[in-house]
């Protein structure tokens, strides 16, 4: 069972509907696949999952979240999963057996918070945990591996301040490039 992933960041647009958290990408830099490798648009690697979310999740919120560089390149993007209650930021990813590469979880509260702290809890697979500002800056990335085999997840505790918080497969925030510094935009 899974608990909690991120990827996190910020976008240069204004806040709208979507659980209170939809905004418009950059427009600068397009974010088309620029033959690099690095994963533009039409990298098999950057399709959204068409199953996700499933399961206990099935009836949440979804938005698309896309990472961007301060320079507007876009980095990759996710089908998040929002967890916009208490309950459901607590149960976070715990009752998931598995996360599809470009799928997420979104963890929004109403106002920026100075201290949180995510754990593994209950969690069969590792995760990124993405902290980040009310502006949408990505302020703290942490890779957190699946717990050992012996262990629940409540001891891996990782630390941040933000009002999101965005949970992303293991390593992804690093296969993209994405960084402290850079924003998130969330689209429907």
């Amino acid at each position: 069972m899974r608990r909690r992933g991120v990827l996190s960041a910020m976008g240069a647009a204004s806040i709208g509907g979507l659980a209170g958290c939809v905004g418009s990408a950059p427009t600068a830099g397009g974010g088309g696949d620029d033959g690099d490798g690095s994963g533009g648009a039409g990298d098999e690697s950057d399709t959204l999952p068409t199953d996700w979310p499933s399961g206990t999740y099935a009836d949440y919120d979804v938005t698309t979240v896309t990472a961007w560089t301060a320079e507007g390149d876009e980095l990759g993007a996710v089908r998040a999963a929002i967890a916009d209650t208490g309950e459901k930021r607590y149960l976070g990813l715990s009752d998931a057996a598995s996360l599809p590469e470009n799928a997420g979880m979104l963890f929004v509260y109403d106002t920026p918070r100075d201290s949180l702290t995510y754990v593994m809890r209950e969690m069969d697979f590792g995760i990124d945990i993405v902290y980040v500002a009310g502006d949408r800056e990505i302020v703290e990335i942490h890779n957190a591996p699946e717990p050992g085999p012996n262990e629940d997840g409540n001891e891996q505790r990782y630390s941040g301040s933000g009002q999101y918080v965005l949970e992303v497969p293991y390593e992804w925030t690093d296969r993209r490039g994405v960084d402290v510094g850079d924003s998130l935009a969330f689209t429907p």
